[in-house]
């Protein structure tokens, strides 16, 4: 796949990166048949839909990234939602000046994680149990973060709502999407309004493999958001702003 990496995204994973995908996939596959990990296990599907698409969600932005932090090794990033350890797996293993935390609400997919981390020998990962509504509200992980990823969690406007209250400002929230309509993007520009965010570009492309169309959302933190959010346990998706 070293073409298509170079030719989609201009870059190409070293031989110890590729190595660490690798061992990456074998592991999923032996979780898998304890745990309901992932449906995409064929090798292509997980080369495209797991590692492909977790890295082209940032990559186009990865100039961008270093340059949002004062030191080289103090970019600090959060998972929201992150199930099978996507997008920030790959993401720590692309950039290894990164500091990863990827959040999960299911003990068991983290204790999985935690066992990938340790054979994949990560030290710039952590796992986090909980749920992004009280996370978002507690000291320690609220204005923490430089960047949010969110794949493949909820609606883009409860996504919104999940990542904003965690990044600092200036921070950027990277929501993956598939299709995207103008009646959500106007939603999600009525939500952030009050969230302290606003649309900073929307990245449509097609994967290589099946050229099926993909959006991630950049959005911007550029100001406070207000203590409220977010809010309570469940509210967020009953009721999305």
């Amino acid at each position: 796949m070293l073409d298509i990496w170079q030719d989609t995204l201009n870059w190409q994973p070293s031989n110890a990166q590729q190595a660490l995908f690798q061992r990456l996939y074998e592991l999923v596959l032996v979780g898998n048949q304890k745990l309901n990990l992932t449906r995409i296990t064929e090798v292509n599907d997980f080369w495209e839909k797991h590692l492909w698409d977790s890295i082209r969600g940032f990559k186009v932005c990865l100039e961008g990234l270093s340059k949002m932090t004062s030191s080289p090794s103090s970019l600090s990033m959060i998972d929201i939602g992150t199930g099978a350890g996507f997008p920030g797996i790959p993401a720590a293993i692309v950039i290894p000046y990164s500091q990863v935390d990827l959040l999960d609400s299911t003990q068991k997919k983290l204790t999985f994680i935690d066992q990938v981390i340790g054979e994949l020998k990560l030290d710039n990962v952590k796992t986090v149990i909980g749920r992004a509504e009280e996370v978002g509200q507690l000291r320690s992980f609220r204005q923490q973060y430089n960047v949010a990823l969110i794949r493949a969690v909820a609606s883009a406007t409860v996504c919104a709502e999940y990542s904003l209250p965690l990044l600092k400002k200036g921070g950027l929230a990277i929501i993956y999407r598939g299709t995207w309509t103008d009646e959500e993007n106007s939603a999600l520009e009525n939500a952030i309004s009050g969230l302290g965010g606003k649309i900073e570009c929307i990245d449509k492309f097609e994967t290589p493999l099946t050229n099926s169309t993909r959006h991630c959302l950049h959005v911007r933190k550029i100001a406070h958001t207000p203590a409220e959010y977010p809010r309570a346990i469940g509210i967020p998706t009953q009721y999305p702003l």
